[in-house]
């Protein structure tokens, strides 16, 4: 959840000496299932990082990506529109339950500890932090990855689900994108 950190900073969040820590990133990098990154942050040696890898986020739930697949596959052969039609009722669907938890709350920031606590529940890893443009909405992990690879419908649909409980007081922007490459999504949201 917290990405790239040093073996301090491993250390200290999980309250173990840096060397119990060391043997352990040993043993993750030997696995595959972290990899070192050496940053150079100014004058003296450069801070070695330790990040997750393919195979160490296969680690969390994917909400049965193997079927997933299959479906999408099977729904894209029967035409665009079948398809674009699954994905309608799932946002519609989506934003139902969201709105549903969500509708009672005023308040933008309860609106967004609502939608973390949601989100966190379906497998996202969801957090949140105030910053200078408003707020930054951020999923650590992504239970739909595989589907939302071959389909990006699903996660415009899920952008627009936040815009719709979210309210058209605020503006929210992707700015990164696990599809894309990036090690989690984020949102950025300020008021309109």
């Amino acid at each position: 959840m917290r990405g790239p950190l040093t073996a301090l900073e491993i250390a200290h969040e999980l309250k173990i000496t840096k060397e119990g820590v060391r043997q352990q990133l040993v043993k993750l990098v030997e696995e595959e299932l972290i990899q070192p990154q050496e940053e150079s942050k100014g004058v003296g040696r450069p801070q070695k990082t330790f990040s997750l890898t393919v195979n160490g986020n296969a680690k969390f739930p994917d909400t049965h990506a193997e079927l997933t697949l299959k479906l999408i596959t099977i729904i894209s052969s029967m035409g665009k529109n079948t398809l674009d039609d699954v994905i309608n009722i799932y946002e519609e669907t989506g934003k139902k339950k969201y709105h549903d938890e969500i509708d009672t709350i005023d308040n933008l920031e309860e609106k967004l500890e609502k939608l973390v606590e949601i989100r966190t529940r379906e497998g996202y890893m969801a957090e949140y932090c105030k910053n200078d443009q408003g707020y930054l909405l951020v999923e650590n992990h992504c239970p739909i990855c595989a589907a939302a690879t071959i389909c990006q419908g699903f996660c415009s649909s899920e952008l627009n689900t936040f815009k719709s409980v979210l309210g058209n007081k605020v503006i929210i922007n992707r700015v990164s994108h696990i599809v894309s490459g990036e090690r989690r999504c984020a949102y950025q949201i300020t008021l309109n």
